[in-house]
């Protein structure tokens, strides 16, 4: 008996299932905080490459060789992405198993290791080197300054605020985003330059569970 398989070896199959998955990823952005640049830049590009690639093919009165390398070319490309994105459904915590269901996404099983909670907070750098924006880079604490998250962590939240008054706990930071990809640009309006934000940050798993919190840093907006 074959395994099931989230991406169908078998091109109709796989043009219906790649439109499913991306189709609602893409509808879901927000909600399961996507990474929005990725999907307009590589993966909606991709698919748009293959879909026109594919249309081409379909056809057999007009079918050539060279429409037939295209469409596997296309796919190829395609399909890399198309894992990559099945992968991150698959681990992100926001995507339920009857999410992946509905998308044809095998569901994990729930034997797997639970994902460790972190025991340290994000280590980060800020650069306000650009007018109006404060970029925080994290990363893993002890890293050597590495660009990433620890193992089994699926993204950092950001607790932030604009105050004239320091603030003294987290639970007074009235702000929250989240972010998958290091770094998380802040972008602010021309007449609140000059005034502080304070933030804090701290890592999330791949089932929800979140680590402690850093220390309480503030930056003037340029």
């Amino acid at each position: 008996m074959s395994k099931p398989t989230s991406i169908p070896k078998k091109d109709a199959d796989f043009n219906v299932r790649q439109n499913m998955i991306v189709t609602t990823a893409n509808t879901n952005r927000t909600a399961w905080n996507l990474d929005a640049d990725w999907l307009d830049d590589d993966v909606l590009p991709k698919k748009a490459d293959w879909e026109a690639a594919w249309a081409a093919y379909e056809n057999p009165e007009t079918r050539t060789h060279i429409i037939t390398y295209n469409k596997q070319k296309k796919r190829e490309a395609y399909e890399k992405v198309l894992w990559k994105l099945v992968k991150n459904l698959q681990s992100n915590p926001r995507v339920t198993d009857e999410d992946l269901r509905a998308m044809g996404i095998v569901v994990p099983s729930s034997t797997r290791t639970p994902a460790k909670v972190a025991d340290e907070a994000p280590d980060m750098d800020v650069d306000t080197s650009v007018m109006g924006r404060i970029g925080v880079h994290f990363f893993e604490r002890g890293s050597g300054h590495k660009r990433g998250k620890p193992a089994g962590q699926h993204c950092v939240e950001i607790a932030w605020m604009l105050s004239d008054v320091p603030p003294t706990r987290w639970d007074e930071l009235t702000h929250s985003a989240v972010d998958t990809n290091s770094p998380y640009t802040f972008v602010f309006e021309h007449d609140q330059r000059g005034k502080t934000l304070y933030f804090a940050l701290r890592w999330e798993n791949t089932r929800g569970e979140k680590g402690p919190w850093s220390d309480i840093l503030s930056a003037i907006i340029p």
